[in-house]
């Protein structure tokens, strides 16, 4: 338990690092402020002065918790920050719904379940910090609840999750041809009903489809024709009408 306590200082300080940092740094932050719900909450002329103030402060709560000694003000002092965003986050889901919280990056996306996730994960971190002693931190519980952090902030998706979906699609490929045995015989039905073989023998038909198989790339569709057959040749790939054949036996 003293290892999980000592862990979450370092997980809380990285993360508010690159909070920080973004807020200082990042013009392009400064230039989209006025577009969040930080301007709906400050107004847009305010925006980028408290961004900045904020940015500050967790810098220094950052300092904090990575100086030592651990103290459990500085853990405490995490989950107020972390109460401030999960009431922020509160007043930009309801006055601001379809405005981001401009939080970490300059995605346009609205405030979702995951930004409630993250900063509830960073209250929690905070409160078991302040049982943080001078104990060992456990790295591998530090990398993984960093991963957590940052799977769960949009601003990284393009890095990431928007890349790996690209990669599911090319994989999977829902939108591709499906295999010619597969091809749903209404399909065929689609297509032959639109080409000119049909329209010349349809008034010798006299009946419905008897017969159906595929052979070659080709599905053969059998109607009676007075007393005799029309055998129908469609093609499986393709779309041109003209493409469709008949023959009388």
């Amino acid at each position: 338990m003293h290892g999980i306590a000592a862990s979450q200082p370092y997980v809380i300080a990285l993360f508010l690092l690159w909070a920080g940092l973004m807020k200082l740094l990042s013009r392009r932050m400064r230039a989209q402020a006025g577009q969040t719900a930080l301007a709906r909450l400050t107004g847009p002329a305010r925006a980028v002065p408290v961004l900045w103030l904020v940015g500050l402060a967790e810098l220094a709560v950052a300092a904090a918790l990575l100086l030592p000694p651990a103290h459990a003000l500085e853990g405490a002092a995490a989950a107020l920050l972390a109460a401030g965003f999960l009431a922020y986050l509160t007043y930009a889901y309801v006055a601001a719904p379809t405005s981001s919280c401009g939080c970490l990056g300059t995605h346009s996306r609205p405030v979702d379940v995951r930004a409630f996730a993250r900063a509830g994960l960073l209250l929690a971190a905070g409160l078991v910090a302040t049982g943080a002693g001078p104990h060992a931190p456990l790295p591998a519980l530090v990398v993984l609840e960093v991963a957590a952090l940052l799977a769960l902030s949009a601003e990284l998706d393009r890095h990431w999750l928007t890349p790996l979906r690209r990669l599911l699609v090319r994989v999977r490929r829902p939108l591709a041809v499906p295999p010619l045995r597969d091809v749903p015989l209404q399909i065929s039905l689609h297509l032959l009903h639109r080409s000119p073989a049909f329209c010349s023998a349809s008034a010798r038909l006299t009946s419905d489809i008897r017969e159906t198989w595929d052979e070659d790339g080709v599905r053969f569709v059998v109607y009676g024709a007075d007393r005799r057959s029309a055998v129908f040749a469609i093609p499986l790939s393709g779309d041109d009408p003209t493409a469709v054949r008949v023959a009388l036996a």
